[in-house]
């Protein structure tokens, strides 16, 4: 049995669907609200690059390396972003939770938030992870604050840790949830989730 298989996830403002080449138009309507791409401290594909980027996930994915999922608001019925689990360490139960970007239009609703509780469920209680790792840009001050307002802590900086296609080299930031803080992460996200 692979350690992660493809599940839909779904909350009330969110539901997190295994990636696949249906969702390619309405990934690129989502990226062309806020025009993501343009930030150059993320790497969020261009219109004409979405499908070469879920070709990039996919085989990832086939490797088990990857669990993407496309990002769909409830309310709307839009797909308004993409998610996944990487750097996946099945012996040791440890996933990153990244190569996440939200449409500018769903941003600060409560619908990243959900998604990440639906994803750290699955993890914690579904994948029996003893760990979830997140990782960021150090000059993205808007992912790091949302990171650890969902209750991870940092656990270091990756100096030069990569380069990014514009030739700048990026400082990784690392955060993690660990199993026995998860309960406590829970609740908080759960309490502070907006209710429609």
């Amino acid at each position: 049995m692979p350690f992660l298989k493809p599940v839909t996830l779904q909350g009330e403002l969110v539901t997190l669907e295994p990636l696949s080449y249906d969702h390619h138009d309405e990934l690129i309507d989502a990226v062309l609200d806020g025009r993501l791409w343009a930030l150059w401290y993320t790497s969020v594909p261009a219109p004409e690059a979405m499908r070469a980027e879920i070709d990039r996930r996919l085989g990832l994915q086939a490797e088990g390396r990857m669990l993407p999922f496309a990002v769909r608001r409830n309310d709307t019925g839009a797909v308004c972003g993409m998610t996944t689990y990487m750097n996946v360490d099945a012996d040791n139960r440890r996933v990153e939770i990244g190569s996440t970007w939200t449409a500018a239009g769903a941003q600060r609703t409560g619908i990243n938030t959900e998604a990440k509780l639906l994803l750290l469920t699955h993890a914690f209680e579904a994948l029996g992870c003893i760990a979830v790792e997140f990782r960021t840009h150090w000059m993205n001050h808007q992912s790091r604050t949302a990171i650890a307002r969902l209750g991870a802590k940092q656990d270091g900086v990756l100096r030069n840790h990569q380069r990014m296609p514009d030739g700048s080299l990026r400082d990784t930031v690392v955060f993690s949830i660990i199993e026995s803080e998860w309960p406590s992460v829970r609740n908080h996200l759960t309490h502070g989730l907006p209710r429609r």
